[in-house]
Formats: C-alpha cells, structure tokens, sequence
C-alpha cells in the first residue's frame, strides 16, 4: 500500500509517525494532509536506511539537492563526497541526475548511501541507452522507458520526474509561440525529441495509467515534471507553461484515484512580479498538491551566482506557498557543479526556504530568529555561531579579526554594548 492509501484505511504508519516528530505536529495532521494529497511523504520501502520527510502544506519549505554525472565526468566518489555535504549542510531530499557512462553505479552508490529519500529523471537513463544502442536518444522505445523506470523503482527510488505533460497538443501550441528559449527541460526535450523523430504521442501520457501501476505498487512519488517552463524570464507565464499545467492538474486527479502520491513542478525564470501569481495558480488548478520549483530565477543575467537569483525567487515562493525548492548552484547554466557549488547552493536554498517559514508560520521558525536574536542582545558570539547554517562559516569569518567581547565591525562603538552599559547606570523604574 501507499502512503495515501494507508491514509485511507486511517492507518498511521511508521513514516507518518517520523515525519510527524520531526515537524513537530500530530500525526493525525500528516494523515489529514495525505488524505487530501496536500501533503507527501516519498518513502520507497526497498530504499533501506531511508529516513523519511513530509512535503506539503503545514509543513516546513523543503530543498532539494541536484547530483549526478555528466558525460565526461563520471565520479562515483565524487558524487559520493557531494551526498556527503549534502548531509551536512541539511538538505532534506537528493535527486541523481546522472547521465555519464556509470549511471547504474553512481544511483546505486547513491541509494546505499542517503538517508534522505532519493529521486531520478527515469527517461535521463532510458535515453542514455537509446543513444548508445541505437546512436540517437530519439530511438528510444516507450517499452525501454517504462523498463528504466520498473527497475529505478525496484532498487529503491523514492521519487521520480516524469515529462507526463509533454505531449501532441502541447507541441502543436510550442511550435505558434514565438518563445525567446524554447524548451529548456532537458527530460522534455528527450520526450519532444522522440515525438517528433517518430510521429507518436509521448508514452507517458498515452499510457498514464500503466506507469501509475508502477508507482503504486513501489510506492514512487511521481513528480510531474513541466516540460514547457520557462528559460528565460520574457517566457514566464506563457502559453504552453500554463497549458501544461492544467494538464499535469488533471493527471494528479488521475493519480489520487490510484492511490499515487503527486508532486506539481513548476518554474524556471520568473520575474518577481510574477512569482507569488505562479505559485497560487498551480496550487489551484493542482488542488492543492505540493509544489516544488527551480529557484525560481527572476534575472537572467547572474551566470555565476544564479544561487542567489535562486535564492530571492524562492523566498518568495516559499513564502507563497511553495513547499519544496530545487537549489540552484553558482555553476547554474555554465558547469556540471563541484562541492563548494554543491555547498553555496544548499546554503542559499536553506536560507530561502526559512524566510519563506516565517511568513508561513511553520512551527518554529520564528522561534530559531528569536533565539539568535537573544543571543545577539547578549553578545552571546558562540551561541550566534552555534545557531547558523553554517557554523564554520561563521565561525571563520568572526575570527577573522578578533576584537574582545564585540565584533570588528564597530569595536568600543557596539551599539547593544553601549546601551546595555548606559542602561546599568540608570534606575529605570519597573512597570506596575
């Protein structure tokens, strides 16, 4: 069975029990949220050692972080060393991107590895072999895709991209609008790709229901991937991004029927007046199903530090409603990321997902800002350190010029120091 299914039966499984601890609310909550499909938890039973999350309304903002190979660069240590990080830094999910020589290898190492639950672009695999059997990843058949993502399933993934939304009419609608990057998904274009070359309708669309039979029985958590988002923020909000989502709207209803767990993705570049307008109009016509974006990006110019166009795009969106990020590295558009890219972007993405908890009211989040606020009133330096996302870091950077019991930055002129000293040589009266 399900999660959602067990939900159903008003069971509350061990998962339910976790995710409730770790959020601190009822379980009774998460089985609500299950029941509703507003809440997901991706817990695959074959992925052994799996401490499972919830993701969805109620719940705190969620990251994910990217890994993988590239053709060219395949590293299973590497990978390895970057789950590692991952871990540290307080990631909650890892997806394995991989489309190198050894993806086989590094999704295996991956699952043995992570705790956290694991995702995959199942069609990355699938076309990888096409283009080495038949020399063109357009060759791929749909009976190899649904082969790639039977056996993903079986080794323990726990969530899984799939471009169901990618099909015929969405083609049609791509090839009248005049957009300024076209697709930018790379798992759509692999879908577009194979439709085109062979004049079919994309697999997943046509048989939704046989790929729900998979992801039931394993209990995968189907990401609908949008293959029509944006690349660019002059393409935000487009014809075929909205299109597409009124169709994943109508798979999700599809999939709850089965007893599947859904989660919606959404964009991509955005620009910041249209961030808050994506969110409600996926939660909408989605029902409520939890969101997971890329960022969002809201300027295209940031090559380098698009961690931090990431970063802006998803405080907002957090703050909005959405209830998972995708970190975005500063390798963002330029480079297969290393693992201080790895680092600045979990970093970026953490710091997004908060500001966004905040605004939401997710249990404890002001709580954390007002205990580091006390333990600046304090001047409290080990406490503040000891409360960041990254200690080290901070650490570091207050050694770095030592200066007694204040900070460098203003010395003898500290103002809570100062006022703290002026306020112990005045008799302020108490309050009655």
């Amino acid at each position: 069975m399900t999660q959602m299914e067990k939900a159903r039966r008003e069971i509350i499984s061990p998962e339910i029990q976790r995710v409730s601890q770790r959020e601190g609310v009822e379980a009774s909550f998460i089985l609500s949220g299950l029941l509703r499909g507003n809440i997901v938890i991706p817990a695959n039973p074959r992925h052994k050692g799996l401490d499972p999350c919830g993701i969805g309304q109620g719940l705190a903002t969620k990251v994910n972080v990217n890994l993988g190979t590239s053709q060219g660069i395949s590293d299973t240590k590497g990978e390895l060393q970057k789950l590692a990080v991952t871990l540290k830094y307080g990631a909650d999910t890892v997806m394995d991107l991989s489309t190198g020589e050894n993806i086989s290898e590094v999704r295996h190492a991956i699952l043995a590895s992570s705790p956290l639950p694991v995702g995959t672009v199942p069609v990355y695999e699938a076309g990888v072999r096409a283009r080495q059997k038949y020399g063109a990843v357009v060759e791929m058949t749909p009976e190899e895709l649904f082969e790639v993502i039977e056996e993903q399933a079986e080794e323990g993934v726990d969530f899984m991209t799939v471009h169901c939304g990618v099909n015929q009419r969405m083609l049609s609608l791509l090839k009248k609008q005049k957009r300024l990057t076209g697709v930018v998904s790379r798992g759509g274009s692999f879908h577009l790709g194979c439709m085109i070359h062979q004049g079919k309708e994309n697999p997943l669309y046509e048989n939704f229901d046989r790929l729900l039979g998979i992801a039931r029985r394993y209990d995968v958590t189907l990401s609908l991937g949008d293959g029509f988002r944006p690349g660019s923020i002059a393409d935000a909000t487009d014809l075929p991004q909205v299109e597409e989502l009124i169709t994943l709207g109508e798979l999700t209803q599809r999939a709850w029927k089965e007893g599947v767990q859904v989660i919606i993705e959404g964009p991509g570049h955005l620009p910041l007046n249209q961030v808050v307008m994506n969110v409600k109009l996926a939660k909408k016509l989605c029902r409520g199903a939890p969101f997971y974006v890329l960022g969002p990006l809201v300027t295209d110019i940031a090559a380098g530090y698009d961690h931090i166009t990431g970063a802006i795009g998803g405080a907002i969106a957090a703050a909005a409603g959405t209830d998972f990020l995708c970190y975005v590295t500063p390798a963002e558009h330029l480079s297969l990321p290393d693992i201080e890219d790895v680092k600045q972007g979990i970093i970026a993405s953490k710091i997004a997902a908060h500001a966004g908890d905040i605004v939401k009211g997710v249990k404890g989040a002001e709580e954390w800002d007002s205990e580091m606020s006390r333990a600046r009133e304090n001047l409290d330096f080990e406490k503040q350190i000891n409360l960041c996302l990254d200690p080290e870091n901070a650490r570091a950077v207050h050694l770095r010029f030592p200066c007694g019991p204040t900070c460098s930055m203003c010395g003898p002129y500290c103002a809570i120091a100062m006022v703290k000293e002026y306020l112990s040589e005045v008799n302020v009266p108490s309050r009655k």
